[in-house]
Order: C-alpha cells, then structure tokens, then sequence
C-alpha cells in the first residue's frame, strides 16, 4: 500500500482546479496523467521579460511588459489577423496582433482602457507590434513574471497554464524524511527534496536541484535492484551439477573460445550454488552467446530439471527451436516450442510434457511464463535480447516461483557500463570479449540516396554471382503503418527487377507467413530478403553476406550494429551499405563515419547513449519499461555509481527498509514507483 502521504500526488489531473476533459486530453499527450507527472515535468528554459515605461529601439526582439491605452480595432479581411492600436506611456502607437482570434481580442482590449500586455516586440514594416501578447487588466492578477521558466507544451495548451498547474501540484507535495546518506547530502549540499522540486520548477538552471532530483530517481531504481538481488539470494534454489554427459556429445561448430570457457565455467559455478544465479551475459554480434546458453541449459538437464529459453519475437524462438532440435535430437534431449500461435492439441500437449517433465528444454515467447505454464522442475530460465524482459518482468519473475530458477540473461546489444549499473544492478555480469573463429570483418561504407540506382545495379551483380542480401527500410513516422509501408514500398520497386527472387517481412504481418518468408531466403530460395527491423536480432543466413539500410541516418547506432551483424557469418566477405540522405547534419555525419570506423560494439553503445539516450538503447520506450525521467545521460553515468554505493550502505549498515533512514527509503521508492521493489520484499 502506497503511503498516505503520497496520495494527493497520485491523484488524477482532472482533480486539479480548472481541468477538464480537454484540458486533460492535452495533458495525456505530454504523458501528465497525475499531478506527480507534473511535478516531474521540469522547464527547458526560460523567458526574461523587461518592465519598461514605454517601447523604444533598444527593446526590440525582447520580451516587453508595457501598459497600454487600446484606441483602434481593425478586423482584416479572409484569413488575416485582428489588430488592435494602442499608445504606450509616451505616445507610441503599437500594434497588437491576433489570428483567429477577433472577437476575444476586442473583448480583451477594450478601446481606451489601460491593459498590460506582454510579448516579444518586433518591428513590422515602420511598425512596432507584438504578435499574439498577454493581456491583463491593472490591478486584477499578478503580472507576467520578469523571468519565467518554459516547458515543453503540446497544442491546447499555454505556458502559463501549464505552470499554473504545476504550482497546484507543488501545493501537494509534501515535506518528507531525507532518505539520502547525510556524507553525500553535506559534500553537494542539496536542498530538501520539497525545495529541491520548487527551485527547479522556478528556475530551469538550478543545477545543483536538478542533479538532486536526479540522484534521488536513480537511487530509488538502484535501491529496487539491490533489494531484488537481496530478495533473489535469500530464497532458495535448485543446485544444479550437471556431470557433462550431454555436453560431451554436442557436435560443436568450432572449438570453445578462451572468453567462451571463462563465461561457461562462471554459469556452471553460479548453478552449483543453492542462491539462484542473476547473471547478465554480454556479447558483441555473433561472438557465441547462445552456444554457451545451450551449454548451461545441457548442464541443468544433466542435473535432472528442466530448462526454459525465452526469445524476443516469434521469428527468433522458431530459429532457436530448429537449431537446438538439429543439435540435440541425436543425444536425447527433448526440445518442444510453445508461442502464442500453439494452440489446441500442440499446445496441450506441450503443457502435459512440461508438467510431467518429459519436456527437456522448452523454447518460446512470453507465452512460456504464463500461469497455465507448470513445469515439473524448472531449473534454468534464459532470456534472449534482454530489453524485451526489463526490471518489473523480472521482478515478477522472481515473485512468482517459490523455488526461482538459475537465471540468464543475454544480450547482443552491447550497454554501457552505466546502463549495465541501472538496468541490471541486482545481476553479476560476463562479457564475451573474444569472436569464434571464422567471423570475417564487414567492410561499411556510406552511400547518398542519390546513387540509388548505382546501389541497385550492384545488387543485381551480388544476385547474379549468387549471393544473397538483406534490404532494411526505416521508419518513417513513428507507428507501424508506415514503417510497413515503407519495406512494401520497396519490395514492388525490388521486384521489376529481380522478379520472383524477392522477398517481404514486416511487423504487421502474421506469424506464419513471416516464417514461411524467412525460411525461403533460409534455404537460397529468394536472393534479397526486404524488411523492417524484425530481422534486426538472432537470424542466421550464413550466405547473405550483403547488407542495406535506406535511410541510415534514422536509426540509432546501436541498431545499426545490430543489422549489420547480420552479414559477416559465413566464409565470404561481407559488406554493409549505409544509404543516407542528403540533407545531414554535422551530428548525423559523425554517427554514420563511426559506423565505418569501428566495428567494437562497446564504443558504439557509449556513442550511442550519449546521442539517444538510455531508454533508445535499452529498447524500454518499446517496451513500456519506465525510464528516467528527471535523469539525463550525463547524470546516470555520474550519479549511478554514487547511488549505488549509497543503497549497499542503506541494506547493509543503516537497518535496510526498517530503520530510520529506510523509512524516508520507502517513500522514495513510492515516489518514482519503484514500489514492485517493498512488495517483493514483504513476500520474500
């Protein structure tokens, strides 16, 4: 139950004085749904604003607040604006303008009473007029203030009113126990979380506010992990020693590199031990991750349990089932898939193999953690492309089974160290640092769209001599229509050319004509595979050795790592083209001669981070996972390691959530809904 005192925070906008229904619709589109949205919808700047006696030259293009006596109102014919004439103190004539706005404007300014208005004063011809000011009567209201903080608005809604109902927000916020460790609040001498909010509401370049406000969202989040982490440890697991039997039999592809081995014999350490594993596992593009989760997964059902891998997208879990099916039908392991399209039958029959335990190893989706889900003896649990499964997921994850299983974690996105602390704080960490052998190099390069043609020509010669391609199209706007759209787009263009040798797959179409699609190019049935970003993680097509992404600039790089990792897996030599547009800015053309610099997936993310942002990289935007909101980029990778060591001292030397300090923790928690993290805790 949330505390008492941070109800009124968590109450609706519409309980807020003067919202209504569209007021409220504007709001939503912002994502302000309750007054704590508000609250921590801080300004990105600010207006300065002069009180003068009357207009003059040196104002011009600055913000004016004059009085002012209305003497002329002039309505333009059509479309035009109002505008109204009124003197200043001096005599000076200024023209008001307003578009679409007349019959408020007449009222407003009535003829020969004195109003003030405030506005951006600009020359217009001879003229001197503000466009679309602030009207208020002397004496009824405060005036504009000299310095006011702008936030970002949608349509329907005004700066003044936005801040308006910020203030009303503030008004509920309450003073609350400090909850940061006193040494750290002392060396950066940070308000009170209260005054910290007020100060950096009322002036947008109170850094040393914001960075408090920071602090606290990130050590609410780190808080949650270690509590997770503590939670996770206490309970008891299965030990789980497998004696190699299994894994002795695999017809390995290549032996085991030096980075492979390590990481293998961390997991088979964790899994010996009766505290379940949390173990993140990092690696570059094809470097071997799922060759050692096979391993680990070979070493649970050794040790008599079950084995689960649960994959991002169906495309994906299709592709790991047919692969552990080649590999391990001929030793005795039994493999089954169970997605959302199993249904009747196949799917019952699944659920029976799992709970009877004749099911050794099951690959799926989501679908493989739903409650109707019973394994007999779940041991292992791997999560492919981890920011599909965020905190909150694993938190429940964890909550659910009363004996948790060994849990894996990988990710071929390469993250941060920083993003690594916040994401993953309750999780240890392996990283394969070494490629298998036979990973040839992919050569980039960077094309203008206006060589489209040349690009095309030299595909049908890559066709022609018998390879193979992928062709990825980029969103367009941001919804799935015209990201499809987009790939159909090229797909008819493709095919006059190359006729039946094309191919389609895009997020809008269904499972099983996306998998008949990529089971032909699989099998060298088609030559050129189009698409959007579903082929981004896990497809294998050792003979596609050509790569092109259209309209490269609008991707992030991490994900442009990730495409182009798709080629490069066979013997011949690869190649990836980059095709940008041609308007490019500086910050556009660096990204992209990155892209040809470097193929260290690691330099690309901290790139990466810095440009997008962490909830870009991390795919939690997709998601629904929270980010950070009040944290930027450059606060996450100087605060998360501070408060890290602050929420170890909190759990380990001040009493955890019963002392003193972990009280104010628990509001903490609640205030940047990291609340998941006490209810796991009170189960636990």
């Amino acid at each position: 139950m949330r505390p008492e005192l941070l109800n009124p925070l968590f109450t609706e906008v519409e309980a807020l004085k003067g919202v209504g229904p569209q007021l409220a619709k504007a709001l939503r589109r912002l994502g302000l749904e309750r007054a704590v949205d508000l609250l921590f919808h801080l300004p990105t700047g600010a207006i300065e604003r002069i009180r003068a006696p009357a207009a003059s030259p040196v104002l011009l293009g600055r913000n004016v607040v004059l009085e002012v006596k209305p003497f002329e109102a002039r309505q333009s014919s059509g479309r035009g604006p109002t505008r109204i004439y009124a003197a200043d103190g001096e005599g000076n004539v200024i023209t008001l303008a307003f578009f679409n706005a007349g019959g408020w404007a007449k009222k407003q300014l009535p003829l020969g009473e004195p109003r003030i208005v405030s506005g951006k004063l600009e020359a217009y011809g001879d003229q001197w007029q503000m466009v679309h000011p602030e009207v208020l009567e002397p004496g009824k209201g405060a005036e504009p203030p000299l310095r006011e903080a702008v936030y970002p608005l949608t349509e329907g809604l005004t700066n003044k009113r936005l801040r308006e109902l910020v203030a009303a927000a503030l008004e509920r916020a309450p003073e609350v126990a400090e909850w940061v460790e006193p040494s750290v609040l002392g060396r950066e001498r940070w308000r009170p979380w209260r005054s910290a909010l007020a100060e950096a509401h009322a002036d947008p370049e109170a850094g040393s506010s914001r960075k408090r406000l920071a602090y606290d969202e990130i050590f609410a989040n780190q808080l949650a992990l270690q509590l997770l982490r503590q939670v996770s440890r206490r309970k008891r697991g299965l030990p789980l020693q497998g004696d190699g039997r299994l894994s002795a039999r695999l017809n390995l592809p290549y032996e085991l590199t030096g980075a492979q081995r390590r990481v293998v014999e961390e997991v088979r350490g964790d899994m010996a031990q009766a505290a379940p594993m949390l173990r993140l596992l990092q690696g570059d593009v094809g470097s071997g991750k799922t060759l050692v989760a096979l391993l680990a997964m070979l070493n649970a059902v050794e040790a008599g349990a079950q084995a689960a891998l649960l994959a991002p997208t169906e495309i994906l879990a299709r592709q790991h089932h047919a692969t552990l099916l080649r590999q391990l039908d001929q030793i005795g392991v039994r493999v089954a898939i169970l997605t959302g399209r199993e249904k009747g039958r196949a799917r019952d029959s699944v659920l029976m193999g799992l709970a009877s335990g004749e099911i050794d190893i099951l690959v799926g989706t989501h679908a493989i953690f739903q409650e109707k889900v019973g394994y007999r003896n779940l041991g292992l649990a791997v999560i492919d492309e981890q920011h599909r499964f965020g905190v909150s997921q694993r938190l429940l994850l964890s909550a659910k089974a009363e004996r948790p299983p060994h849990l894996l974690v990988m990710t071929a996105t390469p993250i941060p160290r920083t993003l690594t602390l916040t994401q993953y704080g309750e999780m240890d960490v392996s990283r394969i640092d070494e490629m298998p052998p036979g990973r040839s190099p992919v050569e980039t390069r960077v094309i203008s769209d206006e060589r489209l043609g040349d690009v095309i020509d030299g595909l049908e010669r890559h066709v022609a001599a018998g390879g193979q391609a992928y062709w990825v199209c980029p969103l367009v706007e941001e919804s799935e229509g015209s990201d499809a759209a987009a790939a159909e787009e090229r797909a008819a263009v493709l095919r006059q050319r190359f006729h039946g040798q094309v191919g389609l797959v895009h997020g809008r179409m269904k499972g099983p004509d996306k998998d008949a699609v990529m089971a032909a190019f699989a099998a060298n049935q088609l030559a050129v595979l189009v698409a959007t970003t579903v082929i981004e993680v896990g497809v294998d097509v050792p003979n596609a050795t050509l790569m092109i992404v259209e309209g490269a600039e609008r991707f992030g790089l991490a994900q442009l790592h990730q495409l182009r990792g798709r080629v490069g897996r066979g013997e011949g030599k690869s190649t990836c083209l980059l095709i940008r547009g041609q308007t490019l800015s500086e910050t556009g053309r660096a990204r992209l001669a990155l892209m040809r610099e470097t193929s260290d997936g690691f330099r690309i993310a901290e790139e990466d981070l810095k440009l997008r942002g962490p909830g870009e990289i991390l795919g939690t935007r997709q998601s629904g996972e929270a980010a950070f909101r009040l944290a930027t980029p450059e606060m996450l990778g100087e605060l998360a390691p501070l408060a890290t060591d602050d929420a170890r001292l909190l759990l380990d030397r001040d009493g955890g959530l019963a002392g003193e300090r972990g009280q104010a923790a628990r509001l903490c928690l609640y205030l940047f809904e990291r609340d998941q993290a006490v209810d796991l805790l009170r189960s636990g």
